[in-house]
């Protein structure tokens, strides 16, 4: 059935998402004009007739040049539509290299994190590390361009019930691994449980029937595998401490923990982060590594991105914007000029670029933090976690430092295989940066092998990345702290004169390449119907 609503019910992120999909940028200027997002006064103004071929054509505006501020996701689909639109686009990136937090680390990848040396990957050929986003839910708009750029991708298992948890200083449970499925079952077990006895009791102040209540109580036994007298005594749910076999082997279902110590583990706490909407038990990431979605960017952008071009300063006039660049390769300062520009820097970063901002905007930049994160690459010359502890991908989370990590979701069977050996937040993520890089090693391995012992033994190299550290980054996302989303956000989200800010920190999708994606998308629709007003 056709929508009944108006191309002015309809939301911009809706409106994009279904023209990104019919065609991408061509389309989304052509079927604006055709669905009325630009008015007849506006198309007439601008002397604008839709052209053969469902593309937008830019000639009788002269191809509008806009300049865009860093060559990440954002910066990056914003060229590409542009592009696609007949806009002039060039892109300043600070970087020898597109994708900005996108970066897939291999062997010879270097850093030098800031007050730090340089550190060199020694990882085996084909085995990589996803340093920043390192998978892509389902329903994501990143998978869009996927598909409209034909990048392989492949499964990335999320949640694997036969990993582990592990705690310290938790009671009973202390400092034993303990697997996913054994203490969901048993948390499960005992909170419905109590849940069905207190129901059947008359104990909850239920506003539903006799017969709700008998629903309700069934529905707590199955979700809890309790027995016909409600109670919890284990199910095959957990596993066994004999496994099934053939013939007359049946097995034996392991038994539960005591319902305290399974309480204080605080293993129950783990599981709402395994079902959170964008952390689904399957995802999907680019065969190869991240960067083959930025580098399939980079190869439809060919001679538009200018790299080792470090912005110093972004200056306006009623007509344009100038930026002010030191190209590093050669030391010299340079300028480039348009009539828009499209900064993508994040606001970390952003703060301290000398810019005519508005007092407004200058104060929303400055008072925005950014997350820290960290992430380690651990390199094994034998998969042990798949062959000692069949372990094919997911994860195993912990109350220490290294709070989890990542088996990786491809190269299954292989010989060698490249771990995530913590990826750390907030304050231990500032523990560990704070660390050398051997330092780190150390102490992801001694940790680490408080849980596969193999550790040690198996072990060849890492690398390790504190983001507040990594230069032109300075932190893992946008985060927006109290009331920032209603009070400076707004600010962030409308030009200041020229000057548009995309980015995942122009986003409700922060830390994800979609909510960069998106914002991108939203500054392309905004300047379009600009221009075509002028």
């Amino acid at each position: 059935m056709e929508s009944t609503k108006t191309p002015s019910e309809i939301s911009r992120r809706q409106f994009l998402t279904t023209v990104g999909k019919l065609g991408g940028g061509a389309a989304v200027f052509s079927v604006m004009g055709t669905l009325g997002l630009l008015s007849p006064e506006t198309l007439k103004a601008a002397d604008y007739e839709p052209p053969d071929g469902n593309e937008l054509s830019m000639s009788k505006k002269g191809g509008k040049k806009i300049i865009i501020l860093g060559a990440g996701i954002a910066g990056m689909t914003a060229a590409y539509e542009l592009g696609q639109a007949g806009y002039d686009c060039t892109i300043l990136e600070a970087r020898a290299r597109s994708g900005g937090r996108i970066w897939s680390v291999r062997r010879g990848t270097t850093v030098a994190e800031l007050g730090a040396s340089k550190q060199v990957a020694r990882f085996s050929d084909g085995l990589y590390l996803n340093g920043g986003p390192m998978r892509i839910p389902q329903f994501h708009v990143t998978m869009e361009y996927i598909r409209k750029f034909g990048i392989p991708i492949e499964p990335f298992n999320n949640v694997n019930d036969h990993a582990y948890y592990y705690n310290e200083e938790v009671g009973e449970l202390s400092g034993k691994k303990i697997r996913k499925r054994e203490a969901k079952a048993d948390v499960r077990g005992y909170v419905n449980e109590l849940m069905a006895k207190a129901v059947n009791q008359n104990a909850l102040d239920l506003p539903i029937t006799a017969e709700e209540k008998e629903k309700l109580v069934a529905y707590l036994r199955s979700e809890g595998g309790l027995d016909a007298d409600l109670f919890y005594k284990a199910s095959s749910r957990g596993g066994y401490k004999d496994e099934p076999g053939a013939r007359l082997d049946a097995g034996v279902i392991r038994d539960p923990f005591n319902m305290k110590a399974i309480l204080n583990s605080g293993f129950g706490n783990y599981f709402s982060s395994e079902y959170g909407y964008d952390q689904q038990m399957m995802m999907f990431h680019p065969v190869g590594g991240m960067d083959t979605i930025s580098n399939a960017f980079e190869k439809r952008l060919k001679g538009k991105i200018k790299f080792n071009s470090e912005v110093i300063e972004i200056k306006q006039s009623g007509n344009g914007v100038t930026v002010l660049y030191k190209d590093l390769a050669s030391g010299e300062e340079q300028k480039i000029e348009g009539e828009y520009c499209i900064c993508t820097i994040p606001l970390s970063v952003l703060k301290s670029v000398k810019a005519d901002f508005s007092p407004e905007m200058k104060k929303a930049i400055d008072s925005i933090g950014y997350a820290s994160a960290g992430k380690i690459g651990l390199q094994f010359k034998r998969r042990f976690w798949e062959e000692d502890e069949q372990i094919y991908g997911g994860n195993t989370l912990t109350n220490m430092d290294i709070s989890s990590i990542y088996y990786p979701p491809t190269g299954y069977m292989q010989k060698k295989g490249l771990l995530l050996g913590y990826y750390a937040f907030g304050g231990n993520a500032d523990k560990l940066g704070e660390m050398s890089y051997l330092q780190r090693e150390a102490h992801a391995l001694q940790q680490g092998a408080k849980i596969h012992p193999q550790y040690h033994k198996e072990f060849e190299a890492s690398f390790s990345i504190d983001w507040k550290r990594i230069k032109y980054n300075l932190g893992g996302w946008v985060s927006y702290s109290g009331d920032q989303r209603t009070t400076v956000y707004p600010t962030l989200c409308k030009p200041d004169r020229r000057v548009y800010l995309a980015g995942e920190h122009i986003s409700y999708i922060t830390a994800w390449m979609a909510g960069g994606i998106e914002s991108a998308r939203a500054v392309v629709t905004d300047i379009h119907q600009r221009v075509m007003k002028e």
